[in-house]
């Protein structure tokens, strides 16, 4: 999710929920080789449990870029096969990779021999128009026997290369849950990670049933308080915050000395702009928290007037 789930938006993530496991944005071994290596690899210690998505193909490259998130203390690291965009098909990675079976399990068996972190592979149920199951059932096959991958996070839409945007790749395809069911069925031994169109717990139960794991993108972005019970449901803990007052109040002051280190708070505002979704007040909170005018200022200024803002919507009316 380029662009999306920056440290501000994790940090966010990580007020509302402990215990799911969060992923970065995808950077490119290029980026990682050739730029600016602390922009993309800083991260906060609170938001572990937490996984560096990779985009590449080249083995050595893979390999220089997997010792770098073991010593910036990654969790895990992630080989994206799963992109559709024609940005990242130009850079010879992402879901064109699907085609390369052999390629992705040199480059996963790069990183496991150069760190100690789990290396993981994310991937499409298939690409383009076609939807033979055996076609990624062999790309698994390939990728976990060459290259030792045991965790296999699986979009459960083609990837069509040309003819639909990023965002048509994410509605037209339709969903093959059924896919990814068999693919477990037939690597019992695997971890098997679902993903694509999940937008309830209810949809995340059901499909444990069947799998190792879930994981929601999107949803968990637009609406970052559905994530609010999952450590209790799916983990049996208490989740870290009672409302989505304290998360407000929490994240106001992340952004708070974020604005001291020299940092323009409205990077991170963005980010909880659909915290309060579904709630009455929500449109005026939302723009409050919108108006570049107030980025200037201190966040509490903002908080202060997104809370009235959003109170004077719901005021009874005069008689």
């Amino acid at each position: 999710m380029l662009d999306w789930t920056d440290r501000h938006c994790r940090h966010l993530h990580r007020l509302i929920t402990r215990r799911t496991r969060l992923y970065t944005e995808m950077v490119s071994t290029g980026a990682l080789l050739h730029g600016d290596v602390p922009r993309h690899l800083d991260f906060n210690a609170q938001e572990h449990p937490v996984a560096l998505q990779l985009g590449g193909s080249e083995p050595a490259d893979l390999a220089a870029c997997a010792k770098l998130a073991e010593r910036w203390g990654y969790d895990e690291i992630n080989l994206n096969c799963g992109c559709p965009s024609e940005r990242v098909q130009r850079g010879a990675f992402g879901a064109c990779l699907m085609a390369e079976p052999e390629l992705v399990a040199d480059g996963v068996k790069a990183m496991v021999d150069a760190c100690s972190l789990p290396v993981t592979v994310k991937h499409r149920v298939g690409i383009d128009r076609g939807e033979s199951y055996e076609f990624m059932r062999d790309f698994v096959g390939t990728v976990s026997e060459r290259g030792g991958c045991r965790v296999f996070i699986v979009h459960a839409r083609n990837a069509w290369l040309k003819g639909l945007s990023p965002k048509e790749n994410r509605e037209v395809p339709p969903l093959r849950y059924d896919a990814v069911h068999r693919l477990k069925a037939d690597f019992p031994a695997l971890t098997i990670v679902l993903n694509g169109g999940i937008t309830s717990d209810d949809q995340i139960e059901e499909q444990l049933r069947h799998v190792d794991g879930v994981m929601v993108g999107r949803h968990a972005y637009h609406e970052p308080w559905a994530m609010a019970g999952w450590d209790e449901r799916f983990f049996g803990v208490q989740g870290p915050a009672a409302d989505r007052d304290e998360v407000e109040e929490r994240f106001v002051a992340y952004m708070a000395t974020l604005g001291q280190a020299g940092v323009p708070w409205g990077h991170a505002s963005r980010h909880m702009i659909g915290l309060r979704n579904g709630l009455p007040g929500a449109r005026r909170w939302r723009q409050v928290w919108s108006d570049p005018r107030l980025k200037d200022g201190p966040p509490q200024v903002a908080l202060r007037l997104a809370r009235a803002a959003a109170s004077l919507q719901n005021a009874p009316a005069a008689a």
